[in-house]
């Protein structure tokens, strides 16, 4: 990595022009980014050392601090306004993803208290509001994890105008699931070499998309009243379920579809064999030894699976957009 000292001893000797220095400094701070993480899976950039940690307590004890003076209506600027200045110097200037994402969790609190949501008609005007101060995030600091209170705001808007109580339609999670795993997809279909912050950006929405489709698929199944599903034997159902779930995350690359429903098929196993066993704590012995069992060798033998699962199609369409599936080990 060339230093920044380094550079400006090329400006002085006329090799490079003053005003290449910055942008050629910030393309190779990138460009070095970039090999660090290429080939990784689903890389973690949103913290790169303690520091990150340090500021992020520092910005969450300060905001603590000013939510104490009890900002009332669109008093509650006043503290949005400091705070952006913040993301300024921090985000925009250093860079820095977890304080960010700290400071607009924060920032959205405030704007909430400004504009308070309820259940009446200023609901929908409250949640574009939240959801139009997360794009804006987005477009100013190319902040990755902005799409998820964006997508929420978004979801919590559709389900308000679909008027239909979503917990006794569990389906609408689903294709609300859909809708936003097709949107990642796109995402990571112009990033599959996991190098920019579009495949950042799909990471987010993953989290998001796997817990919606496998509670509305889940409670559709196991609540349905339909004659079909009572031939069916419920335990086999959310096995064969979960595994081609499996197989789909195992596909596209994205272990964090795993992470974000693993509560959830806790609770689902649970409650599907609590008849068959001893008792609860035999139950929950069981479950957590298997899926334990399951993370340790899929978190050691993911892309040897994978490429054993898929390799075949490495010439595909499919592998298009999708990261490589010819090769067994990260580059």
């Amino acid at each position: 990595m060339i230093s920044k000292p380094t550079l400006q001893k090329a400006v002085n000797e006329n090799i490079i022009e003053a005003e290449q220095l910055e942008s050629l400094y910030e393309f190779l701070q990138n460009e070095n980014t970039d090999k660090e993480i290429d080939g990784r899976e689903e890389p973690l950039k949103f913290i790169r050392s303690f520091g990150d940690v340090f500021i992020t307590l520092g910005i969450i004890l300060l905001a603590v601090a000013i939510n104490r003076i009890n900002f009332t209506g669109y008093e509650a600027v006043i503290p949005v306004v400091g705070f952006i200045a913040v993301a300024e110097w921090l985000v925009r200037v250093r860079r820095l993803s977890l304080p960010g994402m700290a400071i607009l969790i924060i920032v959205l609190f405030f704007v909430n208290k400004a504009t308070p949501l309820d259940y009446d008609a200023s609901t929908m005007s409250g949640l574009a509001v939240l959801g139009l101060t997360s794009l804006l995030f987005y477009l100013r600091y190319k902040m990755p994890f902005s799409l998820l209170p964006l997508t929420i705001c978004v979801l919590a808007m559709i389900v308000k105008q679909i008027g239909l109580d979503v917990f006794e339609n569990p389906i609408i999670f689903a294709a609300l699931g859909l809708i936003v795993f097709a949107v990642a997809m796109w995402f990571d279909a112009q990033d599959t070499k996991r190098i920019s912050h579009m495949s950042d950006s799909a990471f987010w929405l993953h989290l998001l998309a796997a817990p919606l489709f496998v509670h509305g698929v889940m409670a559709s199944m196991l609540l349905s009243e339909s004659s079909f599903f009572e031939l069916i034997n419920k335990e086999m159902m959310i096995f064969i379920f979960f595994a081609c779930f499996f197989l789909l995350a195992l596909l596209v690359d994205r272990r964090a579809m795993l992470v974000s429903t693993q509560l959830y098929v806790i609770y689902a196993l649970t409650q599907l064999f609590q008849d068959s066993l001893s008792g609860t704590q035999d139950i929950m012995i069981y479950i957590l030894m298997a899926i334990g069992l399951f993370v340790i060798y899929f978190g050691a033998y993911w892309y040897k699976t994978r490429h054993l699962i898929f390799g075949f199609m490495s010439s595909s369409e499919v592998a298009k957009y999708i990261p490589d599936l010819s090769s067994q080990d990260i580059k």
